[in-house]
């Protein structure tokens, strides 16, 4: 099993700190809510992550995209975890949400802190803060989390299908339909697309593109030839399963290797390959691809866009409630 050690002492080595002010912002969140009521908090969290993270480096991408499944979906207040069934199903049970990973670890967690403090800290809470925590340790940025966030009890699969922008639309239309709508802008858009530098896709997730872009039988002319010879080895027609690097030979840490992929014109997604379509994306693309490019643009950039994702939809004060299983609504 492959393993990662980590000390709480070189943290602030892996990291660019952003400092964010303290204050309640509009959503009335705010840094340190816990600080009374559950002051080790951030720490219980932070060692389990730790933990999961030496046992299993992989699920650093997926606990990633879990954070943005749920706020992308009815903003972010833990609904991706809730459990569905067979006549009504949940989140988790739409097709986009069927490769997501790290429910486990999300219980993991929640269990150390309920029993730390009880019914106190929310599973919303807990997605927005391991987010943050998986990107430090794969030597990406940091930042303040803003805290307060209440559960949701609301999780429909259909929500997830309507909400959540798919791999083979353009660009535009995603920024359009997806993200504008959130209170995102094309500049988030794009440093949060470079979140693909960590963990994996399923080969069903781009296989259009290699074998019947647009219906065309034929494969998408905007892939590197070379690229696309290697995803062709890699993914068959009709492949449901096999997993591929996002960023090759380095997803498992967070860094600006996803823009040179692009740059490379060797992303799998529609989606993040028509990025360059814009000029203003192209030129930001192009500097973070230059060889020795330094990462501060885009780590300040991802953790601004990260705290800017997290206030989508939040409920607070005596909305929602506090789950004491995130798999569960409260009865």
């Amino acid at each position: 099993m492959a393993m990662i050690t980590v000390t709480k002492s070189l943290l602030p080595i892996l990291a660019i700190v952003l400092l964010f002010s303290t204050t309640v912002n509009s959503q009335g969140l705010v840094v340190g809510f816990y600080n009374s009521t559950c002051p080790n908090a951030e720490t219980i969290i932070r060692n389990e992550v730790i933990d999961i993270l030496t046992k299993a480096r992989t699920l650093a991408g997926p606990l990633l995209r879990m954070f943005f499944h749920d706020c992308f979906v009815n903003g972010c207040d833990g609904s991706v975890l809730l459990n569905g069934t067979k006549t009504d199903p949940a989140e988790r049970d739409s097709i986009p949400n069927l490769s997501l990973r790290g429910f486990s670890a999300i219980d993991k967690v929640k269990a150390k802190l309920e029993a730390a403090c009880p019914r106190t800290v929310s599973c919303a809470d807990i997605v927005a803060i391991v987010a943050r925590d998986v990107v430090v340790l794969t030597k990406g940025p940091t930042w303040d989390v803003l805290t307060g966030r209440r559960d949701g009890n609301r999780s429909v699969s259909n929500d997830a299908l309507a909400n959540l922008p798919p791999p083979f639309v353009s660009a535009q239309q995603a920024l359009n339909q997806f993200y504008i709508p959130k209170g995102l802008d094309a500049k988030d858009q794009l440093v949060l697309s470079g979140g693909h530098t960590l963990g994996t896709s399923h080969c069903s997730s781009f296989n259009d593109r290699l074998y019947d872009f647009n219906k065309t039988n034929k494969a998408d002319p905007r892939i590197d030839r070379f690229y696309r010879k290697k995803l062709e080895d890699k993914c068959k027609p009709n492949d449901q399963t096999t997993l591929v690097e996002m960023d090759p030979g380095s997803f498992l840490t967070f860094d600006n290797g996803y823009f040179k992929q692009l740059a490379k014109r060797r992303s799998l997604f529609f989606s993040d390959d028509t990025l360059m379509l814009d000029p203003i994306n192209r030129a930001y693309i192009k500097r973070q691809a230059l060889d020795g490019a330094d990462t501060t643009e885009f780590f300040t950039d991802f953790a601004a866009s990260m705290i800017k994702m997290g206030n989508i939809g939040v409920l607070t004060g005596t909305q929602g409630e506090i789950r004491k299983h995130c798999a569960l609504v409260n009865k």
